[in-house]
């Protein structure tokens, strides 16, 4: 991309929306188009369809998703399905039609069967059922991936697919009611110790391991891809390392400074027990991530204590 490209960043004030933004303006892209969800409905065919007429970007990041932790996934199935049907399919499909030079579709991880071998190569795709909490949601990201590999190879275009593990960073949702598990804590460990709480409760046992990404890893990777990777075969984005439950409480209490006790309430559900991707396909194409997960958890934390008072609650 020249730096002078336009660009469409789709979700732009989502925690990796915003991500993107910030990693392309630091990058020198400064012709960026950011339409919000209030201007521009994504759902909306129509809409859609004449924003590209009028806007005509050239480079499309499709980072634009109705998303949320197991209880909004499960709670909301209809909306997670039909939402995000709508938003790639609508702008996947006027990208073609406008000539759009490349677009990224952003997936999940989710995607993958819910007793997939690990760590989970690309391969495993479709070959076992899905977790049945967010099966809606990883169906319509199965969906987004499958148009970028089928608009490619009927059309001639140039969409690619990127698939991330566990993200957070600045701009996280720290909602404790739908937020993921990363930022649920942080928020735990801080109202614990501002309010001098003796302990904080973790659900389940602690010992599930997760793969977590800070997302400006995330975008880096993906301005990346955008800049080298040109397989109609989607890639996996992570760190290719994993931490368990209990690890990750401990490393967020130390670094919020809270000094009560953790307690593992094994009688709430542990999950899947391991959740790593292979991201050997990305590391041959040129790419690892850079931030340890301390130092993730260290910047995030500084944004969520300037920012405490404006959180989504």
């Amino acid at each position: 991309m020249d730096t002078d490209a336009k660009i469409y960043v789709a979700g732009s004030r989502g925690l990796v929306g915003s991500a993107m933004v910030r990693t392309l303006q630091a990058q020198g892209y400064h012709n960026l188009v950011l339409p919000t969800s209030q201007a521009l409905d994504l759902r909306n065919q129509a809409a859609v369809e004449a924003w590209f007429a009028k806007e005509q970007p050239e480079y499309v990041f499709l980072a634009a998703a109705k998303v949320g932790g197991i209880q909004a996934n499960n709670t909301y199935r209809a909306e997670f399905l039909y939402d995000n049907l709508m938003i790639e399919a609508n702008i996947i499909h006027s990208a073609y039609r406008h000539g759009v030079k490349k677009l990224l579709f952003l997936g999940s991880s989710c995607i993958y069967p819910k007793l997939c071998p690990q760590p989970m190569k690309e391969d495993y795709l479709l070959t076992g059922f899905l977790e049945p909490t967010n099966e809606p949601y990883a169906i319509a990201k199965i969906a987004g991936l499958k148009l970028c590999e089928n608009y490619s190879r009927q059309y001639g275009v140039n969409f690619i697919s990127a698939m991330p593990t566990n993200l957070y960073g600045i701009n996280d949702n720290f909602n404790l009611a739908n937020s993921h598990v990363l930022p649920a804590l942080m928020r735990k460990f801080h109202e614990a110790k501002i309010q001098n709480q003796p302990t904080v409760t973790v659900w389940g046992t602690g010992t599930p391991l997760r793969e977590f990404l800070y997302v400006d890893d995330l975008a880096d990777a993906l301005v990346f891809l955008m800049n080298t990777y040109n397989e109609i075969a989607f890639v996996n984005v992570g760190t290719g390392q994993e931490v368990s439950i209990k690890e990750l409480a401990l490393t967020i209490q130390a670094v919020v400074g809270y000094e009560g006790d953790l307690v593992f309430d094994a009688t709430k559900p542990d999950g899947t027990p391991r959740k790593l991707l292979d991201v050997s396909r990305l590391e041959a194409a040129g790419w690892q991530a850079k931030t340890d997960l301390k130092t993730g958890i260290e910047r995030t934390y500084a944004w969520f204590t300037d920012h405490y008072d404006t959180l989504r609650r």
